[in-house]
Parts: C-alpha cells; sequence; structure tokens
C-alpha cells in the first residue's frame, strides 16, 4: 500500500493508494472525519471502507485533508477541504483512465464532504456514507441527488442523532430514478466501536451487489 503524495490546491496532499490489477478496475475516494477533531486517513472507519473497496477489486485512495498529518494547509470549514477531494480524485481519475466506474465514501464530516463531491462530479456513480451529520450540516445541496447509495448509522451515536439522519434519507428516498439504501446498526456509537466488523460486512455486501448489478430497495434498515 504505498504512500502518494498529491498537488493540492493548498499544497501537498497526502494519502494512500492501492492499486488494482485489472485495467479498467472501478476507483473508490474515501474521505475522513472532521480534521479538528482528531480525523485522519487512519480512522478506523475509513481503513474499514478502504479495504472493502480494495477486496472487491478497486483502485482506492484516502488522503489527509490539509493541514492533516503531512497534507499541507489549514483547516478551510469545508469549502477548502472539498477543493482538497476534488483534487484527490482528479488524481485517482489520472492513474486510472479507464476506470469502469467511480465511487466517493466518507465517515461523518467526510460524509458531508463526499456527498458535495457527488453534486459536482457526475462520473461519481455510487456512493457511501456512515454517519452523516444531518443534525451540524447543510445537506440542501442534494436537490435532488444524482446517486443511488448506501448510508450507514448507529442507534446509540451520541454525536449524530439517529432521527437527523432519517429525515435525510426519507428525503433522499423520495428523489426519483435514485436508490438510498438505509442500514442501521443496532447499539453502534458514532466510532461503531465494537460494531466495526457489521459496517465492513454491510458496505462490502452494497458494494459487490451494486458492482454485480443488482437492484437494491429504496430503504433497508437492520
Amino acid at each position: 500500500m504505498p504512500d502518494v503524495i498529491i498537488n493540492g490546491p493548498a499544497g501537498r496532499l497526502e494519502g494512500r493508494y492501492q492499486h488494482a490489477s485489472a485495467d479498467n478496475a472501478p476507483i473508490a475516494l474515501i474521505l475522513h472525519p472532521h480534521p479538528q477533531h482528531g480525523g485522519t486517513m487512519n480512522n478506523k472507519i475509513v481503513y474499514t471502507l478502504f479495504h472493502a473497496f480494495a477486496r472487491q477489486g478497486f483502485s482506492v485512495l484516502r488522503f489527509n485533508f490539509r493541514g492533516v498529518g503531512r497534507s499541507q494547509g489549514t483547516y478551510d470549514r469545508g469549502e477548502g477541504e472539498l477543493s482538497d477531494a476534488a483534487s484527490a480524485l482528479d488524481w485517482l481519475q489520472m492513474y486510472n483512465t479507464n476506470a469502469s466506474t467511480c465511487w466517493v465514501a466518507g465517515f461523518s464530516f467526510g460524509a458531508w464532504i463526499g456527498m458535495q463531491l457527488l453534486m459536482r462530479r457526475p462520473e461519481i456513480s455510487s456512493f457511501i456514507s456512515v454517519a452523516p451529520p444531518a443534525n451540524l450540516y447543510d445537506f440542501s445541496f442534494l436537490a435532488p441527488c444524482p446517486s443511488s447509495g448506501l448510508v450507514v448509522q448507529g442507534t446509540t451515536d451520541e454525536i449524530v442523532p439517529e432521527a437527523s439522519v432519517k429525515k435525510l434519507v426519507d428525503k433522499l428516498a423520495h428523489q426519483r430514478d435514485i436508490s438510498i439504501e438505509h442500514n442501521v446498526v443496532e447499539g453502534a456509537n458514532h466510532f461503531f466501536q465494537g460494531h466495526l466488523e457489521k459496517l465492513d460486512s454491510i458496505t462490502e455486501d452494497y458494494i459487490a451487489r451494486i458492482q454485480n448489478g443488482q437492484v437494491t430497495p429504496e430503504k433497508l434498515e437492520s
């Protein structure tokens, strides 16, 4: 799993990249939680998502937003971090010009950034959002949401209430031409402590079903 350096809008961005063997392998970009609250690309949920995609044959990249780890720059309230994500996706596409599909996945703050990136980059065909902070940030830009995806939430999340995520999912699920799968993990807190294996299973199963062309229901709660 090589270390990579990406030219970002505020300087270099530090990343970890795993390249798939197939020439037309799909690609996935993984986004970490809030930089000012200890979020890094080595977060356990980010790491879990990264390897779920890798096992499904993706070329996959995770990276540190500006000001985190060896990435240059300083925290920019989400605006700069969205630009960082766009630069990281550019890099990923440059090394995978024949990629069959493009996904974005994020946890918490990273889920918010990922959904914004989804609106700006039509080549992103699917998304995974883990504990999207619908109570802390405005998600009204998803009007309409351009792609289908998976939202995963814990029932005992102490930062993002389950009800706020359900409200977001219900809004998205009523939009035409997309399907939103909503998986609620009983007993999981914001960081899915003690439930990472369950998260891993949910996400890899979803990735596999979409890649195999299986239709997903609008909402699945378990």
